[in-house]
This record gives structure tokens, C-alpha cells and sequence, in this order.
């Protein structure tokens, strides 16, 4: 006679109660990412499949920035083919200069378009010379260095990207593995760190990003320290703007402070690959006709929403940046700040030393090598994986 079977035992279900909104386990949330980063290299955070555009130093402006449009990036490592060594980025910042000192310099709209076209890649930073502008810092990291490493270099430095270089072991001479970028960084951490998600406290009270000063000692710009422009701006005006300050967007605002737009450094890129040269005196009105229909929009938050959300939303979307707008009745939409990449990186990693970084973090040579497989690699952020659906308080306008 078979013995009877013992009482299976229900697995118990998992606690249903929310974890508390507190000070205490929105810093514990910060110390366990920072942790996750600690144990983590740079070369983590890449997908199984992954594409690097690389250009020649020697490359003509006009053809390297075709490259850069037909392949869908806004950046790309430079290498000098003489000395088989890495040479730094090339960037929309790169053609923004480029744009303000032919267009001051040249004598006519065909001058400048000519000069600009034939402009070659190794000549960069005699213009920024000539428009007394900082050189962008020389830096890399090792591949295999930690994650927090890199993240630290990139907000020493000021960089939205970090170029990862390894060594031939056989030659000693350098090799472009890939590009971090702060976008990378971000969705790397909001898809494999939980904690994410406790990260509560609202972007205003962390005074994440730049806020409009409502005592602004500034009666021309009543959106201080915020550079602004409105549909009448000219695009050059917004360019210089862009150079000066070393921004990559300007909100534009109506009569009452209502964010209607956002112009672009992207937006100029377009009118230069297509040889508009003479679109740099259009109104900003005039030059967002030009726009691709699929622009996204404005992506846009209020003070109150949560890091989390805002964590949430670069998981599921390309995003660079948020423009902060009032919801209060009668404010709605008004122009209150805006929170960059590098902002919430910045956060995110905490109280760094201020030191300066070194030209390049690199390993001597013979240190431990990076192989790249010709089809991909493991990592924790697969693109393949099954994400749950967004639900934030971010909207695009």
C-alpha cells in the first residue's frame, strides 16, 4: 500500500506592500547603483551587436559630415592614418564653429560654402584658436576599466562621450573599440538597476539641471542663466549661442514664456549637409519648416516628476534632453528649466574630485587586451529583452 503523499506546501506570495518613499531609501538607491557601476566596465554597457564609424583626419568636412548623416550619428572618432593613432572627435560642435568663422571670415556665401566644403578634418582646432573657443579635451578610457570610471572622466572632462581604445598587442599601435555616450550609460543603468525605480524624490527639490532664476539680475532675459530664443530669432544668432555657451539646444519661447519649440544643433547640421548656407539669416520660424516631419518634439516635464520616471523614459525612448515646464493653471507650459543628460549623469555618480582628467586613461602597453568578436559580444543590456511598458509623467509637445 502506497504511503500517502505529504501536503504540498504553496510558495508564499511576494509582499504586495510598497516600499516607502523616504530620504534614507532614495540615497540607498543611489549607493547601490553606484556599486552596480563599481563592478561593471565600460564595455558592459554595448549591445550584442554594435556598428563604429570611424573617419580620417584628412577627411573633407563636407564628406565626413555625409558619413556622419548616412549612418545615422551625430559624432565620430578621429584617427591619423600616419601615426595609427586615435585624434580626437569630430562633432556637431566641430561644424558649428566651422559655420561661425566662415561666416564672418568669408567674404561672400559662395566663399564660405567653398571653404567649408574643402575644410579638412585635421585643421579643427586652428578655428577654435581663431574664435578663442577651449579645444575639446583629448580623452579615453580603457575598455575594461570600470563603468564608474568612465563616468566620473566624462563629467571631469565636461564630455558627452568618451572614446573606449584599446592596443594592438602585437604592433602597440591603438585601436577605436567604441564611443560611450551618457544616453548609454543611462538606459545601461535604468534597464539592469532595479533600484531605479526608488529613485522618488522630484527633479526640482535634487536641483537636477539649470532653473530659471526668478530673481534674475538680468532685465534682458527673464529666463537667466537659460539662453532662449523666440520665432523671429535669426538661426546664426542661435548658432552663435551655441558656440558661446557650449549648449546643443535653445528653447524657444512666445511672448509669455510658452515653450512652442526646441532649435537644435542637429536642426543646423541639416541645412549645412544640404548646402543651405544662406538659411544661417532665416528666422528660426522659417528654418523649423525645413525640419523632417518625424521630428519627435519637445519632450517636456514638470519640477514635480521623479528621477525614476525620468530613468524610466530614457529606457524607453531616445531622449537628450527635458525642457521643464509650469503646470500650474494659467502658467501652464511657461519656460522653468531644463535637464540634460550630463545633468542627471552628474547626480547619478555623485561628488567627484575636481582635479582635472588625464589626456588619456589608457593602460601601457602589454597590459591586458580587449577581443572584440567579428559578430557581437554578451552584455547586460541585450536589446532583445522584454521591457515592461513606460508609464511616466514626461510628455512630447
Amino acid at each position: 500500500m502506497d504511503s500517502p503523499r505529504p501536503p504540498r506546501r504553496r510558495s508564499r506570495a511576494a509582499s504586495a506592500v510598497p516600499i516607502p518613499q523616504t530620504r534614507e531609501i532614495h540615497e540607498a538607491a543611489l549607493q547601490s547603483i553606484r556599486t552596480f557601476l563599481k563592478g561593471r566596465s565600460s564595455y558592459d554597457v554595448f549591445p550584442v551587436s554594435f556598428r563604429l564609424i570611424v573617419l580620417d583626419n584628412k577627411l573633407e568636412a563636407k564628406k565626413a559630415l555625409q558619413a556622419l548623416m548616412a549612418n545615422g550619428v551625430v559624432s565620430a572618432p578621429l584617427w591619423n592614418s600616419e601615426t595609427s593613432r586615435f585624434a580626437g572627435m569630430f562633432t556637431v560642435s566641430d561644424i558649428i564653429h566651422l559655420i561661425q568663422y566662415y561666416y564672418h571670415s568669408a567674404s561672400s556665401y559662395d566663399n564660405a560654402t567653398a571653404d567649408v566644403q574643402h575644410f579638412r578634418l585635421e585643421s579643427l582646432r586652428e578655428i577654435e584658436r581663431e574664435l578663442n573657443v577651449p579645444p575639446p579635451p583629448l580623452i579615453s578610457i580603457h575598455p575594461l576599466k570600470p563603468l564608474f570610471d568612465a563616468c566620473k572622466l566624462l563629467i571631469q572632462s565636461t564630455a558627452r562621450r568618451l572614446p573606449l581604445l584599446d592596443y594592438d598587442e602585437k604592433t602597440g599601435d591603438e585601436i577605436v573599440i567604441s564611443v560611450l555616450t551618457q544616453y548609454r550609460v543611462l538606459k545601461f543603468i535604468a534597464i539592469n538597476c532595479r533600484e531605479a525605480t526608488h529613485l522618488h524624490r522630484s527633479l526640482r527639490s535634487l536641483g537636477i539641471g539649470t532653473w530659471v532664476d526668478a530673481n534674475s539680475p538680468n532685465p534682458n532675459n527673464p529666463f537667466h542663466p537659460i539662453c532662449t530664443a523666440t520665432l523671429e530669432t535669426t538661426v546664426f544668432d542661435v548658432v552663435h549661442m551655441f558656440s558661446e555657451r557650449g549648449i546643443s539646444a535653445v528653447p524657444v519661447v512666445d511672448e509669455n514664456g510658452i515653450v512652442v519649440n526646441l532649435y537644435e544643433t542637429v536642426d543646423v547640421i541639416t541645412l549645412v549637409r544640404l548646402g543651405h548656407y544662406r538659411s544661417l539669416d532665416f528666422t528660426i520660424s522659417s528654418a523649423l519648416n525645413q525640419r523632417a516631419p518625424d521630428f519627435p518634439g519637445v519632450i517636456t516635464c514638470s519640477p514635480s516628476d521623479s528621477l525614476a520616471s525620468l530613468l524610466l523614459l530614457i529606457k524607453e525612448r531616445r531622449v537628450h534632453r527635458l525642457v521643464v515646464v509650469d503646470g500650474e493653471e494659467g502658467r501652464r507650459g511657461r519656460l522653468l528649466g531644463i535637464i540634460t543628460l550630463s545633468d542627471v549623469l552628474q547626480y547619478v555618480i555623485g561628488d567627484i574630485d575636481s582635479a582635472p582628467p588625464p589626456s588619456s586613461s589608457l593602460p601601457t602597453t602589454g597590459a591586458a587586451s580587449l577581443a572584440v568578436p567579428q559578430a557581437g559580444k554578451p552584455g547586460l543590456s541585450d536589446p532583445e529583452r522584454v521591457e515592461p511598458p513606460f508609464a511616466g509623467g514626461f510628455s512630447p509637445s
